[in-house]
């Protein structure tokens, strides 16, 4: 019988505007088939948001950002305070299906396999507009049209819906603090970074999109509109030239 690793699920909230969204995140994780070891929640430089979290829920372990502002630091934060075998991220705007650690933890049945995400699916909180083309559903963090549909290695993994074996960040070392998210300035690459880094230290190694291991993403009326589109377009511009300038232009710019 295959023994599945003890996974750590870390969640990073910046502010309390998304409260609700946050107590059903913690809740989808501990509503799981398969129970996380732990739930940490990082909060991004927000003091009272931290009180407030360690009050509600004395069962979860809230620790603040120990870095530099935003997703990357805040991640790192969140695995310095892990115990777990293997380390899944969620959003703080996302729901896990029930079976969505038991997915994740299927694929680390194969020993090659040292980082495994899922589908990340929109819930569009205003509707969806009809003009919206699902190949950009990255544009609001989610799986978008051309990605695979059943489990296979990709690239990278996409930080609401990822995991990884802890001697990853061991031998490594952690996520780039000059790349991430920022508040609401949605620049990204931190993870994409991370996964390239893995892949080149262990060309031999998998990264697995595993199709089956699900959760769901708010996206708010604020980010289905035309304005945001354009503007998340233009910053996931920098963020490839950004990328590029680090890991060399053939494969920062790969699918």
């Amino acid at each position: 019988m295959t023994v599945r690793p003890t996974t750590s699920v870390v969640i990073r909230s910046y502010t309390e505007e998304r409260w609700e969204y946050l107590t059903a995140a913690l809740q989808s994780v501990q509503e799981q088939t398969s129970p996380a070891l732990e739930a940490i929640v990082v909060i991004d430089h927000n003091p009272e948001l931290l009180a407030r979290v360690q009050t509600s829920f004395p069962d979860v372990v809230a620790v603040e950002n120990q870095f530099e502002r935003g997703s990357s630091g805040a991640w790192n934060s969140g695995v310095a305070a892990t115990k777990g075998e293997v380390i899944a991220f969620l959003d703080d705007d996302a729901l896990a299906e029930p079976d969505w650690l038991e997915r994740l933890g299927t694929g680390y049945g194969d020993p090659d396999v040292v980082g495994v995400g899922g589908a990340i699916e929109p819930v569009w909180l205003k509707g969806k507009p009809r003009w919206f083309p699902e190949e950009f559903y990255w544009i609001v963090g989610c799986t978008y049209r051309g990605m695979p549909e059943i489990a296979t290695p990709v690239r990278n993994l996409i930080g609401c819906n990822m995991s990884f074996r802890r001697h990853i960040f061991d031998e490594l070392g952690a996520f780039r603090n000059d790349l991430g998210h920022k508040g609401k300035r949605p620049i990204g690459g931190d993870e994409t970074e991370l996964c390239i880094r893995i892949l080149k230290r262990w060309p031999y190694k998998v990264l697995l999109h595993e199709p089956k291991a699900k959760v769901s993403h708010m996206v708010p009326s604020a980010r289905s509109g035309w304005s945001y589109f354009c503007w998340r377009c233009y910053l996931e511009g920098q963020s490839k030239a950004r990328l590029s300038r680090l890991v060399g232009k053939d494969v920062g710019l790969s699918s």
